[in-house]
């Protein structure tokens, strides 16, 4: 068997006339590799031609949609661009202190070789927290740059992220997150930026991950219109982690985090994502 076959054997989520939906395995790329091999590249020497909707980075896991035909691809990445796809994120970061919702609202840039970078000075970084009322571990936080910082000589790309506290064990929170905005890196940027690096991030928990780490940030929810499969059809899928993913944990949530807490912090992300995204487009963004 083909190293292709064996992939697409074993990671397909979903399969039509128009699209495949895989779970990739973290540590390989999507596409776009010059001396390394990517999924693109892997169909292409199988005779299977692909094009990839979006990209999730070469260390993420989890759902990623590439459609079979020219046509297609265009219906797709047109509501990427639109922002009517539904893309949800798990990830594990190395921290605790999180509120129960934020957002992160930094615009990011390119700095030295290179690197994806919030554009602006770290210590301009302001954190509006609200309190939940509850006397408890609810409320939000929203990072932003603090009025008049950021680095205007230099382009920068405004860009917004959300998230839903899942649990913490003590050491690390596993988050449900939504990039709202689809840059490069996004989620491993703001994370890392406002104190909250992800596990095994090889840009940012750089020994954990020359230890072999894997990295915590799973593609976990896609959601879609699929006009080829009739009026008013979307589908729908969930990719969810390996047990591998989790083995970082431990306490309470060692294995995973129960399916009824996963489901409430995504209602959660949902509805956090949908109030952000009415707020930037009516700013304009």
């Amino acid at each position: 068997m083909s190293r292709w076959s064996e992939i697409r054997d074993g990671a397909a989520l979903y399969e039509d006339e128009a699209i495949l939906v895989l779970d990739k395995p973290a540590g390989i790329s999507v596409m776009g590799e010059r001396h390394e091999t990517d999924l693109v590249r892997l169909a292409e020497e199988e005779g299977e031609t692909l094009y990839p909707v979006h990209r999730i980075d070469k260390v993420t896991s989890g759902a990623v949609l590439f459609a079979k035909e020219v046509r297609f691809h265009s219906v797709l990445t047109r509501q990427f661009n639109r922002r009517t796809v539904d893309k949800s994120y798990l990830a594990v970061t190395r921290s605790t202190g999180l509120p129960r919702t934020g957002t992160i609202d930094l615009p990011l840039g390119v700095g030295r070789k290179n690197r994806v970078r919030v554009a602006g000075n770290r210590g301009d970084i302001v954190a509006d927290e609200k309190d939940g009322g509850d006397g408890g571990d609810g409320g939000e936080v929203r990072w932003s740059l603090a009025p008049g910082a950021g680095f205007g000589e230099k382009r920068s790309y405004p860009s917004l992220t959300v998230f839903a506290r899942v649990g913490d064990d003590g050491r690390h929170t596993v988050l449900a997150v939504r990039p709202v905005t689809g840059r490069r890196h996004q989620i491993r940027v703001h994370l890392a930026w406002t104190g909250h690096a992800i596990e095994g991030d090889p840009l940012f928990d750089r020994e954990s991950a020359a230890a072999g780490a894997r990295t915590r940030l799973h593609s976990w929810w896609l959601a879609f219109d699929a006009p080829w499969a009739g009026p008013g059809a979307r589908l729908e899928f969930q990719a969810p982690p390996d047990a591998d993913f989790w083995v970082p944990l431990g306490g309470d949530l060692a294995g995973g985090p129960a399916a009824d807490e996963l489901d409430r912090a995504h209602r959660v992300l949902a509805e956090r994502a949908a109030a952000e995204a009415d707020r930037w487009d009516a700013a304009g963004a």
